[in-house]
């Protein structure tokens, strides 16, 4: 995949690439973000379950700017119209990095999903995540850090994407604290955007765990916020990996600066994420949850199985 530093790099990406006039995914805030291209066409409802009426209006690649729903429908128009996807990511959530794809509703609720997204490139821009605000930063930060997390402990982890993860958490638990005290700092932006890339290298070399398979089940089902769940669910399993992969998981500790587990912990708070009854999520049919997130993909990655009943029990833990 194509890797470019600043908005000015498109063009060069897009050339690379045979494109010449794509598909503008991107919400209506970002829509209006001056880029050195002309579209074919832009497709503001973000997210969307409308793919094929996208596919009909592409050109002959996609652009998605913004965050993780704008890359993802864009990735799903990549995959369903077999055009190369460039990414423009605005927060720090790594979706640009994998042929994967979640479809939500205008509700934020999922309604499917696959794979084979073609993945022709990422722009990064760290002037772009200036106004995002504290909780999404530090979500999608969180959901950055959990790759790197799993990367280092999932059924198939290898050393490439293990000195990802390392370099990814060391540089996201320096500079979020810092990007948090003085948010408008855009060296620290970038330092943070550097991790989150990193992180997303490593998420694409490996495979996810349990942290986000009970993040991806909750947000399916409530339609809450990808980054804050995995905020609140990777301490918990790490908690609950920590005899399967000692390892893994100081290795973690030492790029963090200390235990992995209570300094996973202590960036969440940085964002307000600690319980699940804080986003909304209702303890009354958590066993059905429970029974979802033992049939994902990343719980059956995991390095040490769980069954629904293990699994209810540590979402009730944070809940």
């Amino acid at each position: 995949m194509i890797v470019r530093w600043g908005l000015d790099g498109l063009g060069q990406v897009l050339t690379e690439l045979g494109v010449e006039r794509p598909l503008l995914v991107a919400s209506g805030r970002w829509a209006r973000q001056e880029l050195p291209i002309e579209p074919a066409a832009c497709w503001t409802e973000v997210p969307s379950a409308r793919v094929a009426e996208a596919v009909a209006v592409a050109g002959d690649g996609v652009v998605a700017l913004g965050g993780g729903s704008a890359i993802d429908l864009g990735k799903a128009i990549s995959a369903e119209g077999g055009l190369p996807v460039v990414s423009i990511p605005t927060t720090y959530a790594g979706a640009e990095w994998t042929p994967y794809f979640g479809i939500r509703d205008r509700d934020r609720r999922m309604r499917g999903g696959g794979a084979g997204a073609q993945l022709g490139g990422a722009v990064y821009e760290p002037g772009l995540t200036l106004s995002l605000p504290r909780a999404e930063t530090v979500g999608t930060a969180m959901n950055a850090l959990a790759h790197c997390a799993e990367a280092l402990y999932v059924q198939g982890h290898n050393p490439e994407a293990d000195e990802h993860a390392l370099i990814g958490a060391r540089l996201i638990g320096t500079h979020l604290p810092r990007v948090v005290e003085a948010p408008h700092d855009l060296a620290e932006r970038r330092k943070l955007l550097e991790g989150a890339m990193h992180a997303g290298m490593a998420l694409g070399k490996s495979m996810l765990a349990l942290g986000h398979a009970m993040a991806q089940a909750l947000g399916g089902r409530y339609g809450l916020p990808h980054g804050a769940l995995n905020a609140i669910c990777l301490p918990a399993a790490l908690r609950f990996n920590e005899q399967a992969a000692p390892d893994a998981i100081a290795r973690l500790g030492k790029a963090l600066g200390g235990d992995a587990i209570e300094r996973v912990g202590q960036l969440a708070q940085l964002g307000g994420f600690e319980r699940l009854r804080d986003l909304g999520v209702p303890e009354d049919d958590l066993g059905e949850v429970a029974l979802a997130v033992s049939q994902r993909p990343g719980a059956k990655a995991n390095p040490r199985q769980a069954t629904p009943g293990e699994i209810e029990q540590l979402i009730r833990s944070v809940c």
